[in-house]
């Protein structure tokens, strides 16, 4: 049975086989082949090489001699634009027509010493040049200063920093200045001929070396920067912009071009030496402004300890919202006053001001939680209602940590759900072991948030609200809770008179109904905090929102939250998932973390 079924296949495969060799498309096939085996050896040499002319004439003739509709017909259709443009290729090859014709050799170059030089020809179009010059010093000559990376010079790979210009479409430039040339060049139509002594030597970027990204940390508009060498070669950015830094090479002025568009040619961007050296020169009143801090009044009340009970107000009663105990406290004209001393100090000190922070792309992955968001601002710019209001919106989405205290329990309130009530051995265990985020004492008793309550939040599939001191920022800052973190800035004085003349707040914590109003001094307070914070921790932030309107600032950060979230691709600093730089990598900007 077995025999008979295996001569059965071979049989099938015989006229399958022979089915397949009688197919009348692979006879052709084969003549096809042998025909390309006899071309390739006599090779190809055209008929004739001036076709066009040639069907030129035909054209004339069958027009003026044949009236047959054939004739007409042929005539008509050698005369058709593409039909003479195929012929025109058809000459140019035949006649090997096809390589550039150079310029003869000007004579006074050939009387030049020893100096090589070559001519470069490059086609003008309405993209800048991508290249700047300037006046060697030692020798008096023009030379290129630098090459934008994917501009026309760049791309031609013809011209390179340090080179020599000699000429321009053939005008000499001896005894000219670097800012006569931009005329030259203007005059030009259709192509731009230099006339080059290449540098010596040149130091090239690795072909393969890393893209760096980062973002930037301040706004900078090349119109109003009398110093850059070409406004029209320059960047503008904005801050919270991501740039791909493409050279770092000068010292002052970095190649950079916007990250959405990686693939368009780059322009001059500061470096930080440039920046730091700017700011440091500048000396801004908001950087060195101490806070003032005057003694308080026996007769004054004491500062906001909590909120007021949103649940009495909206029937909704939020467990653990309530503001960070930092706020709490109440704090005396002394400790206040060593406040404002260290951050002055901080402010004033040897650090320079960030100016770029180096960030990666991060592909979440579908099963990966959502990011923590950190919530900070100076007292009563809004912070704790921006973060009631997103509660409210959605409770299955957002969630806030329970904090711990070591006071007594109250009869409304429960455990795990207000507060986590512990011993004062047990939070002090809790200190010593690094488990908060921020602590501290009010009234006798400890007070905390700490990290097990933010991966409880999260663990929970929520996004897990944070509102703590900036300077705290730095326990949660890594890539296991990936911050979010967003800044609520306090709007101009005069719009703080006109929205919060009368907003109250409970100003102790026994009595609710000892209320007050801002002052005058709680406003330029707000203020100089906002702008003391922003200064030392803004290379922190990752969105700025002005709090001005709290309406508008609710729907812009949960909009804000919501393209996060969404977003396929986030930049996040490199430090949460890369070592710290080595010493070769250093060179690009002394990286560790923000430049």
């Amino acid at each position: 049975m077995s025999r008979k079924e295996s001569q059965m296949d071979r049989e099938e495969d015989y006229r399958f086989l022979h089915s397949v060799l009688m197919e009348k498309k692979l006879h052709l096939l084969f003549k096809i082949h042998e025909c390309l085996r006899r071309f390739e050896k006599r090779g190809l040499l055209p008929a004739r090489e001036h076709a066009a002319g040639l069907a030129s004439d035909l054209a004339e003739e069958l027009t003026h001699r044949y009236w047959r509709e054939e004739a007409r017909e042929l005539a008509a259709l050698i005369s058709k634009p593409h039909f003479k443009g195929f012929l025109s290729v058809h000459d140019a090859v035949a006649q090997r027509d096809f390589e550039p014709a150079l310029p003869p050799v000007p004579d006074r170059v050939l009387e030049e010493e020893d100096d090589s030089f070559k001519i470069v020809s490059l086609v003008k179009t309405k993209e800048p040049l991508g290249a700047t010059i300037k006046r060697d010093k030692s020798t008096g000559a023009i030379v290129v200063a630098r090459i934008m990376r994917g501009g026309p010079a760049d791309k031609s790979g013809l011209i390179h920093e340090g080179d020599e210009l000699r000429e321009v479409n053939g005008v000499s430039l001896e005894h000219r200045k670097p800012k006569e040339i931009p005329s030259l060049l203007a005059r030009s139509q259709n192509e731009v001929r230099f006339t080059i002594v290449p540098a010596f030597s040149k130091e090239e970027m690795p072909p393969n070396e890393p893209k760096l990204f980062v973002r930037a940390l301040f706004d900078y508009d090349p119109g109003q920067d009398p110093a850059v060498p070409c406004k029209e070669a320059a960047v503008a950015f904005r801050w919270g912009d991501v740039l791909q830094i493409v050279s770092a090479e000068d010292e002052a002025w970095w190649q950079a071009c916007h990250q959405r568009d990686g693939h368009s040619r780059a322009g001059l961007v500061p470096s930080p030496q440039l920046h730091q050296r700017r700011v440091a020169l500048q000396r801004p009143k908001a950087l060195f402004k101490p806070r003032r801090v005057e003694p308080p009044d026996e007769k004054e009340v004491c500062p906001v300890v909590e909120d007021v009970d949103y649940g009495a107000i909206t029937g909704i009663h939020i467990a653990g919202l309530r503001r960070s105990f930092r706020l709490g406290r109440k704090s005396s004209w002394v400790r206040e006053a060593a406040r404002a001393k260290r951050w002055s100090t901080g402010v004033n000190g040897s650090n320079p001001p960030p100016t770029y922070r180096e960030v990666i792309p991060y592909r979440r992955d579908p099963e990966d939680g959502h990011r923590l968001v950190v919530l900070v601002g100076p007292d009563g710019v809004g912070v704790n209602e921006l973060k009631r209001r997103l509660l409210i919106s959605d409770p299955d989405r957002y969630g806030v940590t329970v904090p711990y205290t070591t006071r007594e329990k109250r009869k409304q309130e429960s455990e795990g759900v207000d507060y986590h009530f512990f011993s004062v051995h047990a939070f002090e265990e809790y200190i010593l072991s690094n488990r908060f985020i921020e602590y501290g004492r009010y009234d006798g008793h400890y007070y905390g948030t700490s990290v097990d309550s933010v991966r409880t939040v999260m663990a929970e599939g929520k996004v897990c609200l944070l509102d703590v001191h900036p300077s705290k920022i730095k326990r949660v800052y890594s890539l296991e809770f990936m911050p979010y973190v967003v800044f609520v800035k306090p709007p101009r004085i005069e719009e703080l008179r006109l929205t919060r003349r009368r907003a109250k707040f409970i100003c102790d914590e026994e009595d609710k109904s000892a209320v007050r109003t801002f002052s005058e001094e709680d406003f330029e307070n707000m203020i100089d905090l906002a702008e003391t914070m922003e200064n030392l921790c803004g290379h922190l932030f990752d969105k700025v929102i002005v709090n001005g309107d709290v309406t508008a600032a609710f729907r812009e950060l949960k909009a804000d939250l919501q393209r996060v979230d969404q977003a396929e691709v986030q930049w996040i600093p490199a430090e949460w998932v890369c070592p710290p730089p080595t010493n070769a990598r250093s060179s690009c900007g002394q990286l560790g973390g923000w430049i």
